[in-house]
């Protein structure tokens, strides 16, 4: 029988003491609780999302009984036939799809850039300028003086409206440069050392190291600008052509439930759609109609999600 030293003295005792099959149990318990515990997880996650999807393909008359979970019992597509009958909505997409592209690029180039800046010990005016913009975060001058800033220059009832005051992030900003101060200082070093310049040491080093949390914020930043409305209404809600997506599906929520209440009124949905939706279904459709463009966006994002790229990219 084989034996095997006791801890701290020459005593020896059997393999055979030892409880067999102890060191596989406890895993299969783990794994089985584990998968148990991520399934019901799922489960709650994504139930509230189908049961809206469920709900936006049910007659409106009949959802009101209650009682849908996974399944449609009388199957229509008015809810949505509702939803884009408007013309307006296709111009607003658009629109929608053109403010969340220029605003995510723009943010990530502009604020990963001045990340970097300020990440550099050399910079003097790297403490001041943090503090300015960290200040920011908590100190608002307010509505009012904000449209009449938006108002001085120029921007009321303009495209860019949507794009220039969310170039820059300050909670983005600290984020950025957080990580630039993961990466090797002698990365940098070598780069000088070979002669590069500031701007291609961020092209070319930085930039691509940044990935992981580049695309965490760029997802952020295009969730922001998607669900976006209450700048359109402040902004441009008097030209028609710059309405966004989501501003247009808000006021077509407010069409169906005055619709609801007072049938003469059915403005944005059409008469023929009006008696036949209701507002828990068409806030059903406008929920996916809004969501699914965005959710499209995350599976190429998903695969960024990951830390330490630069891990092994300094020889010792």
């Amino acid at each position: 029988m084989k034996k095997t030293p006791l801890s701290g003295s020459g005593n020896t005792i059997p393999l055979s003491v030892r409880r067999p099959g102890s060191r596989g149990i406890e895993p299969l318990l783990f794994n089985t609780f584990n998968t148990i515990f991520m399934i019901m997880l799922v489960m709650v996650t994504l139930y509230p999302f189908l049961n809206t999807v469920v709900v936006s393909f049910n007659a409106g008359n009949d959802t009101i009984r209650g009682g849908l979970y996974l399944w449609p019992r009388e199957f229509t597509l008015q809810n949505y036939k509702a939803v884009f009958a408007s013309g307006t909505i296709y111009n607003a997409f658009l629109i929608s799809v053109a403010r969340t592209v220029l605003s995510t690029v723009l943010n990530i180039f502009l604020t990963s850039m001045l990340a970097y800046t300020l990440s550099r010990r050399e910079y003097v005016f790297r403490k001041p300028i943090t503090t300015i913009f960290v200040l920011t975060m908590y100190f608002n001058a307010g509505l009012i003086p904000g449209y009449f800033l938006i108002k001085d220059l120029n921007l009321i009832n303009s495209f860019w409206v949507y794009v220039l005051p969310s170039m820059v992030s300050a909670f983005n900003l600290i984020v950025i440069r957080t990580y630039i101060y993961t990466i090797p200082e002698s990365l940098i070093e070598s780069a000088k050392i070979d002669g590069a310049g500031d701007f291609k040491i961020f092209w070319r080093i930085i930039f691509p190291l940044c990935k992981p949390v580049l695309a965490t914020i760029a997802l952020f930043v295009a969730v922001g600008a998607w669900n976006s409305w209450f700048d359109a209404f402040l902004y441009t809600s008097s030209v028609q052509e710059l309405s966004t997506l989501q501003y247009e599906l808000m006021k077509l929520l407010s069409s169906s439930m005055n619709a609801n209440s007072n049938p003469s009124v059915a403005n944005g949905i059409g008469m023929e759609h009006a008696t036949q939706v209701t507002p828990i279904s068409i806030r059903a459709a406008i929920t996916i109609v809004a969501s699914v463009p965005i959710l499209f966006v995350y599976p190429f994002m998903q695969k960024h999600f990951v830390v330490g790229l630069n891990v092994g990219s300094v020889k010792e």
